[in-house]
């Protein structure tokens, strides 16, 4: 079994809404709410194996205020009070904070050496907690212009990729957009990525393997809104479509949270985010994984899900 959690976007500020100024964000409370978290993962019998964390686990806001490394370093308290493992997702609230090379110091840096692509500083990896069960973390972050240095070869790309799709001046608009997630507060994968993910995916096939992929932008449209998927989210798809291993994709992001059994039955699973969720209530899950399905049991806003494969 296994905890799950996203976009806890903890900020030592008041209370805030969303960019749409209608959805309440309690960016104070959210630590709270991980504490909860914490506290009933460190409860279960038998032990949880690891801890999933989809990104964005501290918000914007703390860059402005100077106050990143003190709000990053309250989150990574917290978490240090499991007895296991947590695996970090990079999101876009991630970059707002520290450029890529700096977050590879910090302790969201949970790639073990030599783990993933060969190439650049892509922070996918992959890790096999038990036997035939193996867990790919994506880095959906790739191709972005976020945290990435304006001189360097993939911002370039990412910048002309996103200005092709987006007119608007402002580049986290999509107003008018035929594809309307291609704005700067998302991002995709790059080829190089792709290609070892398909190499993972076929040593998994081989042997057999039930593999459950995360990253923090959902890629299939049935489990997000049109704006907060994955820039190639296709890409992504194909790769895991031509293989018979992905069980499930869990994501975050969109904070409502979603759902669906895709046309391969594999499972995409977007967690409600803890950003906006009420002090009262909670955001978090345990998976737990047998022969030929996984049960989510969800606290507060996540619901119970089985998932058969």
């Amino acid at each position: 079994s296994f905890g799950v959690i996203a976009d806890i976007q903890y900020a030592d500020a008041e209370d805030g809404y969303d960019f749409g100024g209608y959805r309440r964000r309690y960016y104070r409370q959210s630590l709270n709410l991980l504490r909860d978290a914490v506290e009933a993962w460190a409860a279960e019998r038998p032990p949880l194996a690891f801890v999933l964390q989809l990104g964005d686990s501290i918000d914007g806001l703390n860059a402005r205020s100077g106050e990143a490394e003190g709000a990053l370093e309250q989150v990574l308290v917290v978490l240090g009070r499991l007895p296991v493992p947590v695996h970090h997702a990079w999101g876009n609230h991630e970059f707002y904070n520290f450029s890529r090379a700096r977050l590879v110091h910090t302790g969201l840096n949970s790639r073990p050496a030599g783990a993933g692509p060969p190439a650049g500083d892509c922070q996918a990896y992959h890790f096999s907690p038990a036997t035939r069960f193996r867990v790919v973390v994506l880095d959906a972050y790739d191709l972005s212009i976020l945290g990435r240095e304006p001189d360097s070869p993939r911002y370039r790309e990412s910048l002309r990729l996103l200005q092709e799709k987006n007119p608007n001046d402002n580049l986290n608009s999509p107003a008018g957009l035929e594809e309307p997630r291609f704005v700067e507060f998302n991002g995709g994968f790059s080829q190089a990525q792709l290609d070892w993910f398909n190499e993972v995916l076929k040593f998994s096939d081989e042997h057999q393997e039930k593999v459950v992929v995360m990253g923090h932008l959902p890629i299939h449209p049935d489990a997000s809104d049109r704006v907060c998927l994955a820039w190639n989210y296709e890409d992504a798809l194909s790769v895991i479509h031509s293989h018979q291993c992905v069980v499930c994709f869990l994501a975050g992001h969109l904070h409502d949270g979603g759902y669906c059994l895709d046309s391969h039955g594999v499972h995409h699973l977007t967690l409600e985010g803890v950003i906006e969720t009420p002090p009262e209530s909670n955001a978090f899950g345990t998976i737990y994984v047998y022969e030929d399905k996984m049960i989510l049991k969800g606290r507060g806003r996540i619901s119970e899900r089985v998932m058969h494969f």
